[in-house]
């Protein structure tokens, strides 16, 4: 039987909880499924042992996966994963990264898959609007969105090896990109808190990353937070000309809710809007609707998260 092989996601210098969601993706291909963990210490693919319907898990201990760098990281994956598939999390970083491979290897490469049945992926186009199925008759490399897939349950028992990848590696690191912040990616975070131009100030978002420390959430913002305020970077930009997220919860503050935020998060399992304006229409599209201030709304919201988490 082939196999499939799961790319680890490493946040952090730890195993991010998305990889079982990757397992339970890489188990609807068919085919016996490989973890390969890139880590520099081999206990951090301990946790993989665990997931169900894994067949084994390599752990590719290197010096290169101490800090990403494209070239090296693809370089060193490529010399451990074995033939078929390759699966990754639609990361930004593992998006560039799983575009790299399917150019190495010479396949093709499917992003942002929502949806698999037997070998046909589905993706969203158009900022969410349509949905595409492809259909792969030969091997693939493929990026799962974090948060479709149900995570594999953590009852297995898989054998590990570790393979020493760094003699593998024929690009020399120079210059080393330094380690993301630990706060997560919008893109990968199960809970998201956002700001929008509402907010009055860039100083006054980190009242929303006190929330997101208390409740594990990754802060975003609108565009019009982006384009107003250089200390707001793009990477935290929600939207479709952004990152396109889908949690299950999204708390949208001091955001009026443009067509094109919208596009970035309606899919998302619940949301929550915090919004001074009760004709904004962001509440259209909200679970839950607050019609308060930012500086109402928010101690309430901290205060009660405060005494749960």
């Amino acid at each position: 039987m082939s196999e499939v092989t799961v790319i680890a996601e490493i946040t952090n210098g730890k195993l991010n909880p998305a990889t079982a969601e990757l397992v339970t993706a890489a188990s609807a291909l068919g085919g016996d499924v490989v973890v390969v963990v890139p880590c520099t210490d081999a206990s951090v693919a301990d946790a993989a042992s665990a997931y169900s319907n894994v067949s084994r898990v390599v752990a590719a201990k290197s010096s290169v996966f101490a800090n990403y760098d494209a070239s090296g990281w693809a370089e060193a994956i490529d010399a451990v994963s074995p033939a078929g598939n390759l699966v990754f999390l639609a990361s930004a970083q593992s998006k560039d990264l799983a575009a790299r491979l399917a150019s190495k290897r010479g396949i093709s490469v499917v992003q942002d898959v929502v949806e698999i049945s037997g070998n046909n992926l589905t993706s969203p186009i158009y900022s969410g609007k349509a949905f595409q199925t492809v259909a792969i008759s030969t091997t693939a490399v493929i990026s799962v969105r974090a948060n479709v897939f149900s995570p594999s349950p953590s009852d297995g028992d898989a054998s590990m090896s570790v393979v020493d990848a760094t003699g593998n590696v024929k690009s020399a690191i120079k210059e080393l990109i330094g380690r993301a912040s630990e706060r997560l990616d919008v893109a990968e975070a199960n809970i998201i808190i956002s700001g929008g131009r509402g907010m009055g100030s860039p100083d006054n978002f980190k009242h929303l990353e006190v929330i997101a420390d208390t409740i594990g959430a990754a802060v975003g913002a609108s565009r019009a937070a982006v384009d107003t305020w250089d200390d707001i970077p793009h990477s935290m930009q929600v939207g479709q000309t952004g990152k396109t997220v889908n949690p299950n919860l999204y708390i949208a503050v001091g955001i009026s809710g443009a067509i094109q935020h919208l596009a970035g998060m309606r899919s998302s399992k619940y949301i929550v809007a915090i919004n001074k304006d009760a004709d904004a229409p962001i509440f259209q599209y909200a679970d839950y609707g607050i019609v308060a201030s930012w500086e109402d709304a928010l101690p309430v919201l901290q205060s009660t998260f405060s005494e749960m988490f």
